[in-house]
């Protein structure tokens, strides 16, 4: 066989570069472009109407060592991140194993508990938000009061915002993560059950010893994708408290990270500051995706 010049391989691959060169190009102008622009601002000081000046690294100094609001904010959002993941994914496992039995009206289940997750974040935010309304205006006011209770304010009080963004951020996600597990539980063999069931084990032993173990590599991913999108929460908290006293509640107290990064870039208008914020979020990504593939690394099974 010939050996076949640069230009005839191109010739004879042209089709499939054609449909490779729209995907690229729209990559390189919506996302390499912007991608490297924020990177040249963050160490600017821009505000949209003068041209940026070139500070170095004084955005990235004074958002480390001199922003208390910052910092508050990453407790905000570490203390979301760890109230939501573990209980979303607890209970969306449970939910795929309960589903995963022999029960009558399965599909029916799996389209109810699914749905929040095809339901636009921002509609779920509206409707909880009118769920938490204060006083008896709320239905779970008017619950709580038919019951005896007193009415919570829940998106007015420093003690209660973020808690209750945390319940709608776990009613509105365990449908996502119960239809991985799903298709993770139908990899196990069913003749590890069956095994399990000869020996008299019966449903929380399987759970443990068998479901479990061949179901970590699923676990290990779902819970590491969900800390990553959790870190990046952004559109409950600018719903629910974006009336507030401004974007995260009464005194900041469900500020999250991206929250703070779209107040300082499109509230006030400090772009340079605010890109050097969204690289300071990425670089924490980043540091959780390398964590993920270590664990799903060490996570893999042969079964």
């Amino acid at each position: 066989m010939e050996h076949e010049s640069f230009w005839e391989k191109l010739n004879r691959q042209k089709v499939s570069y054609l449909f490779i060169a729209l995907p690229a190009i729209l990559f390189f102008v919506f996302q390499l472009v912007p991608l490297i622009a924020s990177l040249f601002l963050s160490f600017t000081e821009y505000d949209v109407i003068h041209p940026p000046k070139f500070v170095g690294l004084r955005n990235y100094k004074a958002i480390l060592f001199n922003d208390p609001l910052f910092w508050k904010a990453m407790r905000n959002t570490v203390v979301y991140v760890l109230g939501v993941v573990p209980v979303g994914i607890c209970m969306s496992l449970l939910l795929a194993v309960a589903i995963d039995q022999k029960i009558k009206f399965k599909n029916f289940f799996k389209s109810l508990f699914f749905l929040p997750t095809v339901t636009a974040i921002i509609a779920v935010s509206v409707i909880w938000k009118w769920l938490y309304a204060g006083e008896k205006y709320g239905l779970l006011n008017f619950v709580i009061m038919k019951l005896g209770g007193q009415p919570i304010d829940w998106l007015a009080s420093p003690v209660w915002t973020l808690p209750s963004i945390m319940i709608m951020s776990v009613w509105s996600g365990i449908g996502y993560n119960m239809i991985i597990f799903l298709a993770g539980l139908q990899t196990i063999p069913h003749t590890m059950y069956e095994a399990a069931e000869i020996d008299g084990a019966g449903f929380w032993k399987k759970f443990f010893y068998i479901t479990l173990p061949l179901l970590k590599p699923t676990l290990v991913f779902v819970s590491m994708m969900s800390f990553i999108f959790s870190f990046q929460v952004f559109e409950q908290v600018y719903i629910m408290t974006g009336g507030q006293g401004g974007i995260g509640g009464v005194l900041n107290c469900a500020l999250t990270i991206v929250a703070y990064l779209y107040d300082k870039g499109f509230q006030q208008f400090q772009m340079g500051y605010a890109s050097a914020l969204a690289y300071i979020i990425a670089f924490c990504v980043f540091i959780l995706t390398m964590v993920n593939k270590s664990f799903m690394r060490e996570s893999s099974i042969d079964y």
